[in-house]
């Protein structure tokens, strides 16, 4: 409160000199009324004088032959005080002085007084630019919308005009006492907050152990919701001092303006509540994906929020926004061409979030890309490689390519080749095989119900056991661990059983020594021979 008085009580004093200035121009007023400027002049001039007869002077710019000039007079009043109340300031070298000014979006002879009020405006009748009969009611009724509490709330018209009618510094006495009174009710408003909100409510949270919700987002809230109240006071209390119109544009100016950046900072500062909300939904659900989404969500909300309350600024104070809007199209498609690949990472990224072909933590494949996923941001996903290196991959890339999520997985594969030598004996591999199916199914994170362990293969220099298992492991150091332990219990049973492994070797055959007998088998069994044994070998084995 005291930065804002020390911000418009200079303005006060200074523009408070504005209308003795302009009420000592010339005493003689021609009444003309053949242009907009004329007639607005006309107005202007009487009304600054104040005096009874002047206003009924400045009520021939009223045209309606049922109203006596009382009536009139009082219509000239109201009008007085809507501009002044409004702050709408008259610029008199914009004003046309063609005595046939055309408004071609209403096709008649219009002019509108302000655009905030359009539907105050003059018209030329019969070669007289007036305010006509229906313009009448539509100052009743923004004077009424204006002065809700009427324009004698603070003080009677009897003390305006008498007790407190003195002028001091260019306004009444009443008006510095009006004036005191709004600041002092602006006071006491941001007093009454500040001990709701920073003494009752922060003590009270305190001492039910959550004082942290109270300074972190409660306070800041409340903070700027009470200059909001304060403002809308002087907003509301404002028009009944009845102020020069000189002053009256920069302060309503400014409440234009104050207002809404108030609540801009208000609705900022919302989100943090909003992201306390969306924390909790989300830590419901099982996938981390979405926890990343919450600060995106944040961040997209204050960004929304600055964006919009900017727009809402500029049309407060009368800036156009359409044209602004327009331009940001064109320059936006301008943008949107030069930024085109940042546009597909955005569209990429949300394609992530709404397949979600991995969450947070996942191990995944890309081509090229292996590692686990720390972060997916609205441009890009952070990866970090088993080289503890981070990769930011454009999520435009990401959404285009095949993606191997090995964090979805239920099992971990196992796949080896177990090399013996070829002069182990058949009856020790089968024995060998069966211990080996043994130490799957005793582990107690294997499938014990899927895998496949059989002598599978000859080789060039070994007798090959195809070893193929799946561990339930969450992590791949999980993995790498029952790795070792199977391994481990795989070389304990060969020691066990005598099974050695083999490794490349050549082996040198000479096939004839002088004075020994001959390496080269004799192969002298006939093939009935061969027959017979072979199905004694099956006979037996049925």
């Amino acid at each position: 409160m005291r930065k804002l008085a020390f911000i418009l009580l200079p303005i006060f004093s200074l523009l408070s000199w504005t209308k003795p200035l302009l009420a000592s121009e010339g005493d003689s007023i021609t009444i003309l009324l053949e242009s907009p400027y004329q007639a607005l002049r006309t107005f202007v001039k009487y009304t600054e004088r104040s005096s009874i007869q002047d206003y009924k002077k400045a009520s021939v710019v009223f045209n309606d032959p049922s109203l006596s000039v009382d009536e009139k007079t009082k219509y000239a009043k109201k009008l007085e005080q809507i501009l002044e109340g409004a702050g709408v300031l008259l610029q008199f070298n914009s004003i046309p002085s063609d005595p046939n000014h055309y408004d071609s979006l209403q096709n008649d002879y219009l002019y509108t007084i302000s655009n905030r009020y359009p539907e105050i405006y003059l018209q030329k009748r019969r070669g007289r630019w007036q305010f006509q009969r229906e313009v009448l009611t539509q100052i009743d009724s923004v004077h009424h919308e204006l002065f809700q509490f009427g324009t004698n709330i603070l003080f009677s018209q009897e003390q305006k005009d008498n007790l407190l009618g003195d002028e001091f510094l260019g306004l009444k006495t009443w008006q510095w006492i009006g004036i005191g009174i709004v600041f002092l009710a602006g006071y006491l408003v941001r007093f009454i907050f500040s001990l709701v909100f920073e003494k009752i409510i922060i003590q009270l949270l305190e001492k039910l152990g959550q004082g942290h919700i109270g300074s972190r987002y409660i306070l800041p809230i409340a903070k700027p919701t009470g200059m909001v109240c304060v403002l809308i006071l002087i907003s509301v209390f404002y028009p009944l001092l009845q102020l020069p119109r000189q002053f009256g544009v920069y302060i309503v100016f400014s409440l234009k303006a104050l207002i809404p950046l108030f609540g801009i900072i208000i609705l900022y500062r919302m989100v943090n509540i909003v992201e306390i909300y969306l924390v909790r939904l989300v830590g419901k659900t099982e996938s981390k994906l979405d926890d990343q989404l919450v600060p995106i969500l944040k961040k997209t909300l204050r960004i929304l929020i600055v964006v919009v309350g900017v727009l809402v600024i500029l049309d407060n104070i009368n800036i156009p926004i359409l044209p602004l809007l327009t331009g940001l199209s064109i320059g936006g498609l301008a943008f949107a061409l030069a930024a085109q690949d940042t546009i597909k990472n955005f569209f990429g990224s949300l394609m992530i979030f709404i397949d979600k072909p991995f969450q947070i933590g996942d191990w995944i494949t890309s081509g090229d890309i292996d590692g686990t996923v720390e972060e997916v941001g609205f441009r890009s996903t952070r990866i970090r490689t088993f080289r503890n290196s981070v990769i930011s991959v454009p999520n435009g890339q990401l959404a285009d390519s095949t993606i191997d999520n090995n964090g979805l997985r239920q099992y971990r594969r196992f796949r080896t080749i177990l090399a013996i030598t070829y002069d182990t004996p058949p009856e020790r591999i089968e024995v060998f095989v069966e211990g080996l199916k043994k130490i799957v199914q005793k582990h107690p994170n294997t499938n014990n119900e899927k895998f496949e362990i059989y002598l599978n293969d000859m080789g060039a220099h070994s007798l090959d056991i195809l070893f193929y298992i799946f561990f339930e492991a969450a992590t791949w150091s999980d993995e790498l661990k029952f790795r070792q332990e199977i391994i481990l219990e795989i070389l304990k049973l060969g020691r066990l059983l005598s099974v050695h492994f083999a490794f490349p070797t050549q082996t040198l055959h000479v096939e004839n020594m002088p004075g020994q007998p001959s390496l080269s088998p004799e192969y002298t069994l006939t093939k009935q021979d061969l027959n017979d044994r072979l199905n004694q070998y099956f006979g037996e084995k049925a």
